[in-house]
């Protein structure tokens, strides 16, 4: 089994993002299946462009994204991406759209075709925090997903896609009073854990 595991570099101002501070510490030899780690930017369309070709080289079976969402409490599976980009703030390359499709022509959402529930049961199990997220919000983490699902179901069938968001670490939250945060070791071990897990159910 292959799986292309992916993360964003910092964006929004900030100089760290645990999404590849994590992913860039997960194993990439398992029992049976080989990880393949990219980073990719946090811009619209050239993330997506930049998984999907990487994905194609390894003739990936899995794909599962990975990134930040400041102010959740734990790792949150994603369970639906949906056809919408409203940006409230510009990605790295300053674009910025509101209230426009992702695809002119797509479908209104896809599912994530990981085993959203198990996954986050083997992350619990493994002592980390996790929960059921049913919005993956509206910016390139959205996007990115969408287009994942889209190429699969279109182009890929047999191929999985989903997607993790992590909490802040907590050296990004110092001058944020009351904000959650989680230690990049325990981030580690709930991705370590859900690729575990996807690795499980593939077989």
């Amino acid at each position: 089994m292959e799986i292309l595991l992916t993360a964003f570099d910092p964006f929004g101002g900030a100089s760290t993002n645990p999404s590849w501070q994590a992913v860039s510490r997960v194993r990439e030899d398992w029992d049976g299946a080989h990880l393949t780690r990219l980073l990719v930017p946090t811009v619209f369309g050239e993330a997506e462009r930049l998984v999907l070709k990487k994905a194609e080289e390894i003739s990936a079976d899995a794909i599962l994204c990975v990134g930040q969402a400041g102010g959740r409490y734990g790792l949150s599976v994603e369970r639906v991406a949906i056809n919408l980009d409203d940006a409230s703030i510009p990605d790295n390359r300053g674009n910025q759209p509101v209230d426009q499709p992702i695809s002119s022509k797509g479908a209104p959402a896809y599912f994530a075709t990981i085993p959203v529930k198990s996954v986050v049961s083997a992350i619990q199990q493994a002592g980390v925090p996790a929960e059921l997220s049913y919005t993956a919000g509206t910016f390139v983490c959205n996007h990115l997903l969408y287009r994942v699902l889209e190429d699969s179901a279109l182009s890929h069938p047999g191929r999985q896609g989903g997607f993790i968001h992590v909490p802040f670490l907590p050296e990004q939250v110092i001058h944020r009073s009351h904000t959650p945060s989680m230690a990049l070791e325990t981030i580690t071990a709930g991705l370590e854990a859900a690729v575990g897990e996807i690795i499980r159910r593939f077989r």
